[in-house]
């Protein structure tokens, strides 16, 4: 299974590929989820994203598009 930060890390870094054309969908508190655009994010480390305002850990990642299709989605067990 793939992870978040793969994903997140091949549409930043892959020819071809775009992670500001991305929509990152993450779990807030509580059952609220979140749209954040890629055009946010300003780092990705190794256990977590971040942007301007906010630090997200990867596992409140559920579902990230891009180019109109979802290219990871986390298993809901």
């Amino acid at each position: 299974m793939r992870k978040a930060r793969d994903v997140l890390n091949e549409l930043r870094w892959r020819e071809g590929r775009n992670l500001r054309k991305a929509v990152v969908w993450v779990r807030g508190r509580g059952a609220d989820v979140k749209a954040i655009g890629g055009e946010e994010i300003v780092e990705l480390g190794r256990r977590y994203f971040s942007t301007a305002t906010a630090t997200i850990p990867y596992y409140k990642v559920v579902r990230i598009e891009c180019d109109g299709g979802t290219v990871f989605a986390r298993r809901e067990d």
